[in-house]
């Protein structure tokens, strides 16, 4: 067995502990995969954490104080090499009765979920470095908590629950051909150096129906001709467009791979531009914008036909100016 192999059933055995994310097997599996010196990074509030019982307290302890009975449910899952690297990656969901205030945000009483998407590099069957996603204004939104009404995700009957895979085979815990891995990560690669051209030349990489399963602030897309709805008018909100993908960008993808049809990236941060019209109901800035992204796609065939996006928006708002977090933490006060 080789170590990526390894490192795959490592968080395989990691994600079926942690499926009760309050239990005290929880506790034990967190401390057999991470690290103790773990370097992870939680968008915005929480941005770095002091190693493994910092993110325990901090993040999962909120987590699960908020929302009672939390599980959590993993829909895509695989791993890869990124620049002589072992990675892992999940998204999915956690789900319980929303019965206490998370950020400040007023519980609902009921069943909600909160969107998240983990990246580890893994040394010695260990997880040394991390990036945890949270979408955090899909559940603000969800709940009526979002303070900002010109948001194209902020629609009325949304229930705060994306899909996974609509093959249902996310969970890649098996080998896959490295041949056809190399192609899916290509696939992508190419596709991403097309996004922000004049002639959309990154049209030609997807099916027609695909489905673009955006952050909870950006919205969701069905078909190439909806998500260009969205894509052209939010490239065109910025100049100088520099995307993680890009040879020689200040900032840069720490990890892209592919595992079968599935690919993944992510950037702390990947994409920089330069706000030049109003986004998210915010006056053009003229400042340079740090965006920290990430993304899930399924290949079907030799075109894209499924993809999951996160973008820590309120940690993008902050550096316009607007903190999401701020009247919610007065009323809570």
């Amino acid at each position: 067995m080789d170590a990526l192999t390894t490192h795959k059933a490592i968080y395989r055995e990691y994600l079926d502990g942690v499926r009760r994310a309050r239990s005290i097997a929880h506790d034990r599996s967190l401390n057999a995969f991470f690290a103790p010196d773990a370097k992870i990074n939680v968008v915005h509030p929480f941005n770095e954490c002091a190693g493994t019982a910092d993110y325990s307290q901090r993040v999962l302890s909120a987590i699960g104080s908020a929302f009672t009975d939390v599980t959590r449910s993993d829909y895509i899952a695989f791993g890869g090499a990124f620049e002589g690297h072992d990675w892992v990656t999940s998204t999915g969901y956690y789900t319980g009765e929303f019965q206490a205030p998370f950020l400040g945000i007023a519980p609902t009483g009921e069943m909600a979920h909160l969107r998240f998407g983990e990246f580890h590099r893994m040394n010695d069957g260990r997880a040394v470095e991390s990036y945890i996603y949270l979408d955090i204004p899909e559940l603000m939104i969800a709940a009526n908590a979002w303070p900002i009404n010109d948001s194209p995700g902020a629609t009325r009957g949304f229930t705060g629950y994306l899909n996974g895979p609509t093959t249902c085979d996310g969970l890649q815990w098996g080998e896959n051909d490295p041949i056809h891995s190399a192609s899916s990560c290509d696939l992508v690669t190419t596709m991403l150096h097309g996004l922000a051209t004049e002639d959309e030349a990154w049209r030609p990489f997807w099916n027609d129906d695909m489905v673009w399963y955006g952050p909870g602030a950006f919205g969701s897309f069905y078909g190439i001709e909806g998500f260009a709805r969205f894509q052209v008018p939010f490239e065109q909100t910025f100049s100088e467009w520099i995307g993680g993908a890009v040879p020689g960008s200040q900032t840069k993808h720490f990890t892209r791979f592919a595992d079968g049809d599935y690919v993944c990236s992510g950037g702390w941060p990947s994409l920089n531009a330069v706000q030049v019209n109003p986004f998210l109901g915010q006056p053009a800035t003229g400042k340079r914008l740090f965006m920290r992204v990430c993304d899930w796609w399924r290949r079907e065939g030799d075109k894209l036909a499924e993809n999951w996006v996160f973008v820590d928006v309120p940690h993008v708002l902050l550096q316009m100016g607007f903190d999401v977090f701020a009247d919610l933490e007065m009323e809570a006060a």
